[in-house]
């Protein structure tokens, strides 16, 4: 397979190679949707909830089924493209995507809709990993910094636009719409591949040799404990907050589960003949510490992402479409910065520029660490726009280097797992701080109460302003007295969330820094065997 691998270039037919920006711009097109998609649904929930007869916890299965079918199919990414070619995959997989956007679009009933979405997901989860690998195969070895700023442009702007593009559409538009704007899009997408995206030749044989053994040694044992381990593992960190956790029996159930089938996966996969994911990537240092760096800054990324619109939204009372635009600035400068972070990949050290990008994240989380409730949407963005600049110089190189002691034939195995804790460090991202915030604010509500003694001074003097104001509106004193303490108690709750909020997002730039000493392992080989040069070849 190493032979087939590195095949020279003498041996393969000749043929113009295809425009490397027209590569990336096909390839992107699904990367982008796919990403779009794991949020866009969000803001449009009571919309759809209406429309299907759902309640509130129904609902959320919509999202819970595409994460589930996402995670199930990143890590067999390369099984399949060894399988069947990796053009292929990604060709149908877009194609299951725009057929399960379609049907969403139509679905009329709860159960249809928590079935198309779980179709998109499974044709959503292999279109990073596949682009990421294509386009390491596309470009040059000095531009592969390039190569992974424009994969991380499509991967972290797509969940911070969906919010806002989402509560546009459902603004001015019919919920349906933000499945069917998939449609063009896709076909568009699907049609570029077709035409200009080929396999490169090394790799076409390194999957040929593969498959011959893969077919004769299929590791359905292996498939089935993955399946089960992250369905298991996706359900209890997408539905744990809303069932209080261990205190739920399902969710201990899942949690056992997903403990008890991974063990077992990994131990088949490091003893199978032929393993449908290759763990022993995980030996390379490199690659490891890359990969749970990356998995920690999409834990921060998708956890920030989450908390400041519902900040804005439950306490400043700003619709979904205000706080989508509150935060757009962070989207552009990562726009405008993450492409100048990979032309300097290749001239300055990956260590430099993700130690920078750390610290910029961890001080960006302390400054937006101090929003009041009499935060302006523009204090808010300036406090953020830090934060933008530092994922922008983290994605970058730990993209790259992780991937920089992988073989090309590997790429696709490793791009998988790459993709796969990504995901994995967001779920667990979003569960803990959304959990940490609810369990904060509680403990914030009671430590203001225990302070809100009637034979104090300053509480007499607010109960009787609020009782003058509802006085003047027509209240009797009676009321009015009922009315001035419900409404200082709302001013508890809103303070004890605030509370609540500081806490969690200073500790989100806490945790990052404890990424740091990770460091030492991420020394990147910028010649490593990842960096062959390859000829491509039409399917």
């Amino acid at each position: 397979m190493s032979t087939a691998a590195t095949l020279p270039m003498a041996a393969a037919p000749a043929r113009p190679a295809t425009n490397k920006w027209l590569v990336t711009v096909s390839v992107t097109f699904g990367t982008l949707m796919g990403a779009i998609d794991s949020s866009i649904v969000n803001v449009a929930l009571p919309q759809i909830r209406g429309a299907v007869g759902a309640t509130v916890q129904e609902i959320t299965w919509i999202t819970t089924g595409f994460a589930i079918a996402t995670v199930i199919v990143m890590p067999l990414t390369a099984f399949l493209g060894r399988l069947f070619g990796q053009k292929r995959v990604y060709m149908l997989s877009l194609a299951i995507f725009i057929v399960g956007s379609a049907l969403c679009g139509v679905a009329s009933s709860l159960e249809q809709l928590v079935i198309f979405r779980a179709l998109q997901g499974f044709g959503a989860g292999a279109l990073q990993p596949t682009e990421q690998a294509i386009l390491r195969q596309t470009f040059p070895p000095k531009e592969q910094g390039m190569a992974m700023a424009l994969f991380g442009m499509a991967v972290m702007v797509g969940p911070a636009i969906g919010p806002t593009l989402g509560g546009y559409i459902v603004d001015n538009y019919h919920w349906s719409w933000i499945f069917f704007i998939n449609l063009p899009v896709g076909v568009l997408g699907l049609f570029m591949v077709w035409r200009f995206v080929h396999e490169p030749e090394d790799i076409r044989a390194a999957n040929q040799a593969a498959s011959k053994e893969l077919r004769g040694n299929l590791d359905w044992l292996g498939i089935a404990l993955l399946a089960v381990g992250l369905a298991a593992l996706q359900f209890f960190l997408e539905e744990g907050q809303q069932n209080d956790w261990f205190d739920s029996s399902l969710i201990t159930v899942c949690a056992l589960l997903s403990v008890a089938a991974l063990a077992l996966f990994v131990w088949r996969e490091l003893t199978a003949k032929v393993p449908a994911v290759n763990l022993r990537l995980f030996k390379d240092p490199v690659f490891t510490s890359g990969t749970l760096i990356g998995a920690v800054m999409f834990a921060i990324l998708l956890a920030s992402m989450f908390l400041l619109p519902l900040f804005m939204q439950e306490l400043l009372g700003f619709t979904a479409m205000q706080s989508g635009l509150a935060l757009m600035p962070r989207v552009l400068v990562m726009m405008l910065v993450t492409p100048l972070v990979g032309r300097l990949y290749g001239k300055v050290s990956a260590r430099l520029l993700i130690g920078i990008g750390v610290l910029l994240v961890a001080y960006g989380a302390y400054d937006v660490s101090h929003i009041t409730l009499a935060s302006s949407s523009e204090g808010i963005t300036r406090a953020i726009l830090v934060q933008g600049i530092g994922f922008s110089f983290l994605f970058v190189p730990l993209t790259t280097a992780a991937l920089s002691n992988v073989p090309r034939a590997r790429l696709a195995d490793a791009t998988g797992l790459n993709s796969l804790l990504r995901q994995v460090g967001a779920s667990m991202g979003l569960a803990i701080f959304a959990t940490l915030l609810s369990r904060w604010g509680s403990h914030a509500r009671g430590s203001l109460v225990a302070h809100l003694s009637p034979d104090r001074p300053e509480v007499q003097e607010r109960l009787s302003a609020l009782a003058a104001g509802f006085a003047q509106r027509g209240f009797d004193p009676v009321s009015a007295r009922e009315a001035a303490l419900r409404a200082l108690d709302g001013i508890v709750t809103r303070q004890s969330m605030v509370i609540a909020f500081e806490q969690v997002l200073l500790l989100t730039g806490i945790c990052f820094l404890c990424v740091l000493p990770l460091l030492f392992f991420l020394k990147v080989n910028r010649r490593g065997s990842g960096e062959k040069v390859h000829v491509e070849m039409e399917m």
